[in-house]
């Protein structure tokens, strides 16, 4: 029990560090931003369907995808609509929510077991206050995220479902591989009878 008890500590110590490691890469961070993440930083587990966030509620943490998938929807004429998918080393956030600290209109609900770490708003707010190195951080992540969101505006706009498909197989292949069908028929915001005739002619080709 007690090797057992170790080697799950062990675990958790190599995760946190390989997150401290990613977040470093980025840009360098002082050995007391790196301290100050360690010291915060939470780790949990989250079983299959489990719900991070519910609409109407105020998104007070922020994630990061350990080992997992994750989804973004929310609900309109009772009909749920995907807008996002997070998986292994993205960041999870209800970005409107937990900017203004306002009840979310999305939910955040996992698709799969999953290990993620949080920290929640009034610790990334000292950080952006006491450590310049982790501003640089926030916006690089920051505009990583936005141009995805053109991206995907884009697709929806601009491209007739088949070209939606192929951008999402050519440059999210996980989300085709890992996500159940209706997820992604509503993602790509089709029918999934749309998509399974898209996959057919694919398969044809």
């Amino acid at each position: 029990m007690v090797s057992l008890l170790k080697e799950s500590y062990c675990l958790r110590t190599i995760f946190r560090e390989e997150l401290l490691e990613y977040l470093n890469s980025i840009h360098p961070l002082s050995q007391s931003t790196l301290e100050y993440v360690a010291d915060n930083l939470q780790e949990f587990e989250v079983t299959k369907k489990k719900f991070l966030l519910r609409q109407g509620c105020i998104g007070h943490s922020i994630y990061f995808v350990k080992k997992g998938l994750l989804r973004c929807f929310h609900i309109k004429n009772e009909i749920e609509i995907n807008s996002w998918f997070m998986k292994e080393n993205d960041v999870i956030i209800a970005v409107e929510s937990f900017l203004n600290q306002t009840p979310s209109y999305e939910n955040i609900q996992s698709l799969e077991d999953s290990v993620l770490y949080c920290i929640d708003y009034s610790q990334l707010q000292y950080l952006y206050n006491h450590s310049l190195d982790f501003n640089f951080v926030g916006r690089v992540l920051t505009e990583k995220y936005y141009k995805l969101s053109e991206q995907r505006l884009y697709s929806l706009r601009m491209q007739k479902a088949v070209e939606r498909y192929k951008f999402t197989c050519d440059n999210f292949p996980q989300i085709i591989l890992r996500v159940p069908s209706k997820h992604i028929a509503s993602y790509l915001g089709i029918t999934e009878e749309t998509l399974s005739r898209i996959r057919a002619s694919k398969t044809k080709n």
